[in-house]
């Protein structure tokens, strides 16, 4: 026999961790966005607004950091935290916007100093 309150509880908890799931997708993938759109203002040679934009872009990106930060606190390292796909497909994004975050930042540099 089974207990609806475990059933009900299980899938408020699930469509919490979608929620937290999706907001850390959308704020890396806004961050990553943001990034590209610097990039292409320091090839346009304006690197004024390329500084502004990836300020907007630190902001998403720790936003999404934020939100990892809770899923880590919630899960405290004991596996509390159901893994899915959906969960490490956030956590990709996360990692791959970092990652352009940086490489981009050193390619407007590098952009500002040929110019």
């Amino acid at each position: 026999m089974f207990d609806l309150d475990s059933i009900v509880e299980t899938e408020t908890e699930l469509q919490d961790l979608e929620e937290v799931v999706m907001g850390l997708i959308i704020n890396s993938g806004q961050a990553r966005s943001l990034a590209y759109a610097a990039l292409k203002k320091a090839k346009e040679g304006d690197f004024e607004q390329a500084r502004a934009v990836m300020a907007q872009s630190k902001m998403a990106l720790n936003e999404a950091h934020l939100v990892q930060t809770k899923l880590i606190e919630g899960d405290q390292g004991e596996g509390k935290t159901k893994v899915s796909l959906v969960l490490v497909h956030a956590q990709d994004h996360l990692m791959t916007s970092m990652l352009a975050r940086e490489l981009i930042a050193e390619l407007i540099e590098l952009h500002e100093k040929i110019k």
